[in-house]
C-alpha cells in the first residue's frame, strides 16, 4: 500500500513540474488556446456563444445526476451496511420504479435535445452569406480562395512561419508557438461569412474554436458551414484531422477587420496580385527568378530545409546538396513528384513558382551553378519532357579523368604534328567539362582529301 502511494505522489509531483514548466515556457497565445485552459475559449460568434451555454447547462446537468446518483449509493452503503444489523430486502421487481425510471430519463433526454437540434439547424444555415471563401486543405498548410464578396478574386496560401529552431528545442517558444503564419484568413467583422471546404491531397478538418466552427476538408467533396464573428482580433484554430507527419503545423488563423480596415486590406491584396500577375509563356531574367524564388522558398520550404538551406533532422540540407548540384531534372522531378517526406508540390505551385524556386535554391548559399529554369520547361517537365544539363557534380568528377588524359593528348600531339595537336587540346577540353564526343574530334581533327 505504501508502494502504491509513493508511486502516486510521484505521478502527481511530475505533472505538476511539468504543468509549472509548460506555464513558465509560454503564455496565453493571442486569440488561441491559454496555458492551463480547461473550458471553451470565450465565444466571439452567435454560435460560439450557444454551444458554450449548452456545454454548461448540460455539464450542470450531469453533475446534479452524478451527485445525486452517487450520493444515493454512498447513503444505503454507508447508514445501511451490515455491521449495524441491516439485512438486504428481498424482491424481483417493481413496475412503478421501472416506470420511473425509463420517464425520467426520456424527459431529461428531450431537454437536452431541443436545444441542441436547434444549435445544430442554425450552424448548418449557410443561406444569405456576405462573403464565400474556399478553404483547401494541404499537407501541410490552407489555401484560401475569396469565391463570392467583396474581395472576390483573392486567392493565396497560410503556411507556418514557427521557426524550425523552436520546433527542435534550439530556441525558447513564443506565444504563438505552432499558432502563426504567413497569411491568416481575413474577414470583415458583423459579416456573415460561409466557408467551403475541401482538400487536396488527404482529410483535414478547419477548425476555429472562438467562432463554434469545425468543418472537415475531405478530396473529392464539398462541405460548408458560417460564422459571423462580433469583435475584431485574431483568432487561431487548428486542423482537429490526423492528416500525416506535419499534422501539428498546419494552424489555423483568422483576422477579424473593421468594414473600412478590411476594403483596404482587399485593395492592397488586389495590388499585389496584380503586380504578381504570373505569364508563364514570359522569359524571366535570374534576378526576377531568384527574388521571387526566396519568397516561394520562405512560405513553402523554409520550414523544413531551413532558412539557411542546412535541413534539419529528416529534412536534407540543400546546400551543397546532390539534388540542387545536380542533374537540373531529377531537381525537377522531386518539387514536382515528391519523395518520402517531401510533398508534392506540382499540384500546389504553378509553373512560375517552380520555376523561380529551383532556381533560387540552385544558386544560393554555396550552391553557385548559374542555371536558369524557365515556366516554359516547367510546363513541358509536366508532360514528360524534362529539361536537360546542370550536371555539376559530374563535371567536377571528370577533372581528374581530364586530367590523366592531357599527357596522352601531348603526346599524340608530339606524334602527329600540329593537326593531332589542336585535336588534342580540343579532347583535353571536351574532357574537363564532361561532355567528350570522340566522333567530333575525330572529324574536326581529319586532314583535308
Amino acid at each position: 500500500m505504501k508502494t502504491i502511494k509513493r508511486a502516486l505522489m510521484g505521478v502527481l509531483a511530475t505533472c505538476g513540474l511539468l504543468s509549472a514548466h509548460a506555464a513558465l515556457a509560454v503564455g496565453d497565445s493571442p486569440g488561441g488556446p491559454a496555458v492551463n485552459e480547461i473550458n471553451f475559449q470565450p465565444p466571439v460568434t452567435k454560435i460560439a456563444e450557444e454551444l458554450y451555454h449548452l456545454h454548461m447547462w448540460m455539464l450542470l446537468l450531469c453533475t446534479v445526476i452524478f451527485i445525486g446518483v452517487f450520493g444515493v449509493m454512498f447513503y444505503s452503503i454507508i447508514v445501511h451496511r451490515k455491521s449495524k444489523g441491516y439485512k438486504a430486502a428481498n424482491f424481483h421487481e417493481s413496475t412503478t420504479v421501472e416506470i420511473i425510471w425509463t420517464i425520467v430519463p426520456f424527459i431529461i433526454v428531450v431537454l437536452m435535445a431541443l436545444p441542441a437540434t436547434k444549435t445544430v439547424v442554425a450552424m448548418k444555415d449557410t443561406s444569405n452569406a456576405d462573403l464565400t471563401v474556399k478553404v483547401t486543405g494541404y499537407q501541410w498548410k490552407w489555401g484560401y480562395t475569396y469565391v463570392k464578396g467583396p474581395g472576390e478574386g483573392i486567392n493565396f496560401f497560410s503556411t507556418l512561419t514557427t521557426p524550425r529552431a523552436e520546433i527542435d528545442g534550439k530556441a525558447p517558444l513564443t506565444d504563438t508557438y505552432l499558432q502563426e503564419v504567413d497569411n491568416p484568413l481575413v474577414v470583415p467583422v458583423n459579416k456573415k461569412i460561409r466557408i467551403i471546404t475541401t482538400a487536396n491531397d488527404v482529410v483535414h478538418s478547419w477548425y476555429v474554436p472562438a467562432f463554434g466552427v469545425k468543418q472537415d476538408a475531405i478530396p473529392g467533396f464539398v462541405r460548408d458551414t458560417w460564422f459571423k464573428a462580433e469583435k475584431t482580433g485574431t483568432y487561431r484554430g487548428f486542423c482537429t484531422e490526423l492528416c500525416g507527419k506535419e499534422h501539428a503545423f498546419m494552424p489555423v488563423v483568422v483576422t477579424v477587420l473593421s468594414d473600412e480596415d478590411y476594403a483596404k486590406w482587399v485593395d492592397d491584396q488586389k495590388k499585389k496580385m496584380a503586380n504578381e500577375n504570373d505569364d508563364p509563356n514570359r522569359t524571366y531574367t535570374m534576378a526576377e527568378l531568384m527574388a521571387r524564388g526566396a519568397e516561394v522558398y520562405k512560405s513553402n520550404c523554409a520550414v523544413c530545409h531551413q532558412p539557411t538551406g542546412k535541413g534539419a533532422g529528416i529534412f536534407p540540407a540543400l546546400d551543397g546538396s546532390k539534388i540542387a548540384n545536380g542533374p537540373i531534372a531529377n531537381h525537377v522531378s522531386i518539387v514536382l513528384n515528391g519523395k518520402g517526406a517531401m510533398p508534392t508540390w506540382g499540384k500546389t505551385l504553378n509553373d512560375v513558382e517552380i520555376a523561380s524556386v529551383i532556381t533560387f535554391e540552385r544558386n544560393s548559399w554555396s550552391n553557385h551553378t548559374g542555371d536558369i529554369l524557365q515556366p516554359r520547361q516547367v510546363a513541358d517537365a509536366r508532360n514528360g519532357k524534362m529539361p536537360e544539363g546542370g550536371d555539376h557534380l559530374s563535371g567536377a568528377a571528370a577533372a581528374p579523368a581530364g586530367a590523366s588524359a592531357a599527357p596522352a593528348a601531348s603526346g599524340a600531339a608530339a606524334a602527329s604534328g600540329p593537326t593531332a595537336s589542336i585535336g588534342a587540346k580540343r579532347a583535353v577540353l571536351a574532357s574537363r567539362v564532361g561532355k567528350v564526343q570522340p566522333e567530333a574530334v575525330a572529324a574536326r581533327t581529319a586532314p583535308a582529301a
